[in-house]
């Protein structure tokens, strides 16, 4: 490739045109805009990897204008080979242009094949929960993945009492298969989730909901520390109150449906950069 790109521009060097010195700058002009063009891509490309299904569907769109770049690229070298001399600076801009170009390929494959294994990690994860839970009624406990991140919800009636925040002894099987899971997770971070339906409290312990979540999700964040030893520095407390209902809370099954703890497990971002940084 190398003895190609410099047998090139060394024919480009000795080549000379009558054209005007104004049709060599515009042409170089438009080496210098499709230079403008990759770089917008690339910051294009790094903006979406904040959603899964954006991703995707920007990088067909990437892989698109790629396709067209190229044949850009190309057919400014043609024409640039018929105008006059140039410059060995010039010849070398050029020649990183589209370099450029293909390295937005392996760019895009590499992502491609990060996203891939995220997936699979995920669906890993999915199928070992599932399977460690299977005794448990699907109705009580739900497993799913959204975006880049894996659900546990469990129903309120397996952990607590009503308006009560100490966990029951016979969600401790629960917790245990679920701990059980996660510790073999290395690079990933739990949040714990407490949700309520929207029937205010009326006690003197607890002012409202925000309080009853929050101290849900701290009883079971503890247990899954001091019962099951997961890493402290991997866990996460949060209390949503009734503010992320599942469904409408104008019935007593959809208050049931509401009133669950949720196990987010997060994916450590730079773990995830870190397989697609370019390869030294």
């Amino acid at each position: 490739m190398k003895k190609t790109w410099f047998a090139f521009f060394l024919i480009a060097a000795v080549s000379v045109s009558c054209v005007s010195k104004k049709k060599f700058n515009a042409e170089v002009a438009k080496s210098t805009l499709l230079n403008d063009s990759l770089n917008r891509i690339t910051n294009q490309l790094d903006a979406c990897l904040s959603d899964k299904q954006a991703q995707r569907n920007e990088i067909k769109r990437l892989e698109a204008e790629v396709v067209s770049l190229r044949a850009s690229a190309n057919n400014l070298m043609s024409q640039m080979s018929d105008l006059s001399v140039i410059s060995k600076s010039q010849a070398e801009s050029i020649k990183r242009s589209l370099e450029n170009i293909s390295s937005k390929d392996s760019y895009i494959k590499d992502l491609q094949s990060a996203m891939a294994r995220k997936d699979s990690l995920n669906m890993q994860l999915v199928l070992s929960l599932k399977g460690a839970l299977k005794d448990i009624n699907d109705k009580d406990v739900e497993i799913k993945v959204e975006g880049s991140a894996v659900f546990v919800d469990i129903s309120d009636k397996l952990l607590f009492k009503q308006n009560s925040f100490e966990v029951e002894g016979g969600a401790l099987r629960v917790l245990e298969k679920v701990a059980t899971v996660l510790k073999a997770q290395k690079d990933i971070t739990f949040m714990v989730e407490g949700h309520t339906d929207s029937i205010p409290m009326n006690g003197k312990i607890l002012e409202d909901n925000w309080d009853l979540s929050v101290l849900r999700a701290t009883a079971v964040v503890r247990i899954l520390q001091k019962k099951y030893g997961l890493d402290p520095t991997k866990l996460i407390a949060a209390g949503r109150a009734e503010y992320k209902p599942l469904t409408e809370n104008v019935s007593a099954d959809g208050r049931a449906r509401n009133r669950r703890t949720r196990i987010v497990i997060l994916p450590q971002l730079d773990q995830f950069f870190k397989l697609i940084e370019p390869k030294k």
